[in-house]
């Protein structure tokens, strides 16, 4: 029998609009766990943070993977929220590994509000976390949160045997000069480049960055608006402008010809489609009243618009 894959973009916290989207194609909850009797779901991560249903969420996506009705990839808020709550090791200067900044308490806080009343249960999700997969590979499509890097994962695996991350490697992961620092960087929030001469840019939600997300799928490119992946735009006098030879080198480029790939991450808005042939992101900002997309995989190498849906997010939601 063939197994068909749902593979569903960021949720952030929209539990509802998560349930009624699995209900939309066809999942029912049976024995505590929603599930198909043909199809199984790939969720890309991202499932806390942000949003007014987190807790719902991941129980749902947890009873679901732990039932063998689902698989997932870990999403850089689930790292995130593990590194927020883990207590770094004697000798740092910070008391937990991911440091306490008012930009950084502001991304966990309701994810922490609403577990505030569930210590323990809290701190299994966070052990479930750190268990999951940074990326899967399946016969005919692959799964990360942000981006694939094949010589990175080849690596990856030669050093660690697998691709989970282990508690004990928490601390060296933040450290900004190792090898699993770049390699979670790469996998849970993507390729970038520096804007030229200490040049800053202010995003939509205020914060001053020095770096923009690029594609990894963009063959040849000769200027900067060629590469630019991101919802901000870089400033304008830069729109054009070439990019150095240096610049060119530091770009991924992930090719037509290799296997389809599902990643979330970086916002979407409008009506989903492929990114190219051979990509698509299932991300389409949910927890800003956009919507929770999935797409149905099957056998496909050239994916298809008509086999993405979704549930636009109410603000009932709330």
């Amino acid at each position: 029998m063939h197994q068909g894959y749902d593979l569903i973009g960021d949720i952030h916290g929209c539990g509802h609009t998560l349930i009624e989207l699995l209900e939309q194609m066809g999942y029912t909850k049976r024995n505590g766990a929603y599930q198909h009797p043909k199809r199984k779901v790939v969720f890309v991560g991202d499932i806390v943070d942000r949003g007014p249903n987190i807790r719902l969420a991941c129980h749902v996506v947890r009873d679901m993977v732990d039932n063998g009705h689902a698989h997932i990839v870990m999403g850089n808020h689930e790292y995130n929220v593990v590194t927020y709550c883990t207590e770094a090791p004697p000798g740092m200067r910070q008391p937990f590994l991911r440091e306490h900044t008012k930009r950084n308490d502001f991304m966990v806080e309701q994810t922490l509000e609403q577990f505030a009343n569930y210590p323990q249960e809290f701190n299994e999700f966070l052990d479930w976390f750190i268990d999951l997969p940074l990326f899967l590979e399946f016969d005919h499509f692959r799964v990360v949160h942000a981006c694939w890097d094949q010589a990175m994962i080849d690596e990856y695996i030669a050093r660690y045997g697998g691709n989970q991350l282990a508690r004990d490697m928490l601390p060296e992961s933040i450290n900004t000069d190792s090898f699993i620092y770049r390699f979670l960087d790469r996998m849970l929030r993507g390729t970038s480049l520096k804007l030229p001469d200490g040049r800053t840019m202010t995003a939509k939600d205020g914060m001053k960055r020095q770096f923009f997300r690029t594609k990894f799928w963009a063959d040849q490119p000769e200027r900067y608006n060629e590469v630019v992946f991101q919802p901000d735009p870089i400033p304008e006098d830069l729109q054009h402008a070439l990019l150095s030879e240096d610049e060119k080198k530091q770009l991924l480029y992930y090719g037509p010809e290799e296997k389809p790939l599902f990643i979330g991450h970086y916002w979407m808005a409008g009506l989903p489609a492929p990114i190219v042939p051979n990509i698509a992101c299932i991300d389409y900002s949910a927890v800003k009243y956009g919507r929770l997309v999935a797409y149905r995989m099957d056998t496909e190498h050239a994916l298809q618009k008509s086999k993405f849906t979704w549930v636009r997010v109410e603000k009932s939601e709330r």
